[in-house]
């Protein structure tokens, strides 16, 4: 699937299409709703991780106020907030069967954000 994003864009966000998808994981989730339960503790972790984004959120912007640059290290943790967090959403959305464990250092095929 194409986009009609331009080439100069700073965020892409691709998700590749399963060609094969778990019949008894979707079965359980219109069933038993196994999809949230699994999530809960991705969801937990995720909530302190907001805060935590958006306490760099804001300091990241008083960086920028007084410096002119937004500072890599908070750059990279949102990077990798924001990553995670497309992870458990195409989970939790059955675009994909794979759950990764709990860590936001793990590389992703699915979102490339560009520090310019």
């Amino acid at each position: 699937m194409t986009d009609n994003v331009s080439k100069d864009y700073p965020v892409k966000v691709s998700i590749k299409y399963p060609e094969r998808s778990s019949r008894l994981l979707a079965l359980c989730t219109l069933l038993v709703f196994i999809k949230p339960l699994l999530l809960i503790p991705h969801f937990i972790i995720m909530y302190f991780l907001g805060v935590a984004s958006l306490l760099a959120l804001v300091c990241g912007q008083f960086a920028v106020l007084f410096t002119g640059a937004y500072p890599r290290p908070l750059f990279m943790f949102n990077k990798a907030v924001m990553q995670w967090n497309n992870r458990i959403n195409s989970y939790f959305m059955g675009l994909s069967d794979a759950l990764s464990l709990i860590h936001i250092s793990e590389p992703t095929r699915q979102a490339e954000i560009s520090y310019a």
